[in-house]
Order: structure tokens, then C-alpha cells, then sequence
């Protein structure tokens, strides 16, 4: 069974390049999607609010060691006590002491006191990294000056048609990774002429077309699925790498498309 890549974080600890997302999945299908996907490979998963208990449960049930898991959860900004009860109440519904890394997800609201809550949730051993959803360069700076402390992750939507230069350059220097929320662009990017004539070339899917893209960028992919063919061929990107003609025709797509 392949084993993902990883990056490291700037607290020393590693994400998996490919983490498993349940967005937008009901809690029947979070549940079984998580199963095929440990069953299938994947180490990562990246449990969005309100999928927690369907999260936890695979978990508790599969025969991973929690040692060779890396589990995400999000925080909503709302201030300082209700992102700490927040936290608290996500790893309940997990069945897990401490997340792998918690993110502040969002920057409407408090953000700055709501950032402050998740630096004492690494400090009490609850979380081994904590960083951010959905900033742009702006809100990042204003965390960073009002805070001194700088996230270890920014997820933010990226994917061909919206690369994001200016914004990985700015985490680039800082020391903050970058992951991929909606890797293809909602879907939209797998029949895209371009990704479509790359699969022929490879013999892969556009899906795995897209999810190498993202790897040989360096970025973390978060791939969410329902479906069972998906979830396994999504994981199939570890025995090719793409040329570098290729990784250039796929910049070009680069359009400004946000889902």
C-alpha cells in the first residue's frame, strides 16, 4: 500500500500531502466514504464541522493506530471561550485527547481571539499544530502583527484555474504550507480540455492529473468524495510525476476561477 508524502510544518510536525475531506457529505455517506478511504490508504482526514461524530466513530472502529493518523479539525472565528468550548466539543465527537492540527476556519468575527483560544489549545497539548481557513494575504498579516504568532497551515481554495502565486509566496516566507480546499475546482477542472488531454497522455484519470499537479506544487490536496471508484483512483497518484512541459501547460490555466 503506497504511503503519501509529507510536509513538514513549522512545529516540526508532518501532514500528509493528500488528506481525505468530508465536506458536504451527510453523515451516512462522511461514515462509509471514511472506512473506504482508511481501507483504501489514506492516513489524513480533514473532518469538517458537523462531521465529527461520523468521523470519530470509523476511527474508534478501525484497526489504524492513532499514531499513524493525522486528523484536522475546524474552528469557526466567534472569540476566545466559544472556539475553546468549540474545540472541546469537535474532539469529543472524535474520541480523540488532541487534534493533529485545528484550524480557525473563516475570518469573519473575532478571528484574532478566536487564533488566541487555539495557541492555548496547542500550549495545553490539545493540538500539535494550529493554523487557518480561508485567509487571504491581508487577514494574515493582520493575525500575524496582532498576535506574533504565525499559522502553521493556511487551507484555502486553490486549484489550476485559481493558483494563488502572490498568496503561496507570501506563505512561502513565513513558513506556512499550503493546502488545497476543492483540489479540482468543485469537479469543474475534470473535464477541463487541457487536464482531459494530460489524462489520455498518462493513462490516468483528470482527477489524479489535477491531485499530481498539486503535489509536485508542494501544496497539501484535500480530496473529498462520496464515491468509492473516487476515493480509490484519488489515491493513485504516488507511481507517476508530470513532466515538467506538463506542470507548465497546466500554469497556464491559471484564470482567476474561483467555485
Amino acid at each position: 500500500m503506497a504511503v503519501p508524502p509529507s510536509l513538514a510544518l513549522s512545529v516540526g510536525v508532518r501532514i500528509p500531502q493528500l488528506l481525505f475531506g468530508v465536506a458536504g457529505l451527510s453523515p451516512a455517506e462522511t461514515g462509509r466514504a471514511v472506512r473506504i478511504a482508511l481501507d483504501t490508504g489514506y492516513r489524513g482526514i480533514d473532518a469538517a464541522p458537523g462531521t465529527e461524530t461520523a468521523v470519530g466513530a470509523v476511527l474508534a472502529a478501525a484497526e489504524v493506530p492513532r499514531e499513524d493518523l493525522f486528523v484536522s479539525v475546524h474552528v469557526p472565528a466567534q472569540g476566545y471561550d466559544t472556539a475553546r468550548r468549540a474545540a472541546d466539543q469537535a474532539l469529543a465527537a472524535l474520541g480523540l485527547e488532541r487534534a493533529d492540527l485545528c484550524l480557525l476556519d473563516g475570518t469573519k468575527g473575532a478571528f484574532t481571539d478566536t487564533w488566541r483560544a487555539l495557541g492555548r489549545l496547542r500550549a495545553d497539548g490539545r493540538a500539535r499544530a494550529i493554523g487557518v481557513a480561508g485567509f487571504g494575504g491581508s487577514e494574515l498579516r493582520r493575525l500575524i502583527d496582532a498576535t506574533g504568532s504565525v499559522p502553521s497551515v493556511n487551507q484555502i481554495e486553490l486549484h489550476p484555474w485559481l493558483q494563488q502565486l502572490p498568496l503561496r509566496e507570501f506563505h512561502a516566507e513565513r513558513g506556512i504550507v499550503t493546502a488545497a480546499a476543492s483540489p479540482a475546482a468543485n469537479a469543474a477542472l475534470l473535464s477541463d480540455e487541457t487536464v482531459t488531454a494530460l489524462a489520455a497522455k498518462y493513462g490516468k484519470t483528470p482527477a489524479q492529473i489535477v491531485l499530481r499537479w498539486h503535489l509536485q506544487c508542494g501544496t497539501v490536496a484535500v480530496a473529498a468524495s462520496a464515491t468509492t471508484t473516487r476515493i480509490r483512483e484519488n489515491f493513485g497518484i504516488f507511481d507517476f510525476e508530470l513532466a515538467d512541459d506538463d506542470l507548465a501547460v497546466v500554469a497556464e490555466l491559471d484564470n482567476g476561477t474561483r467555485v
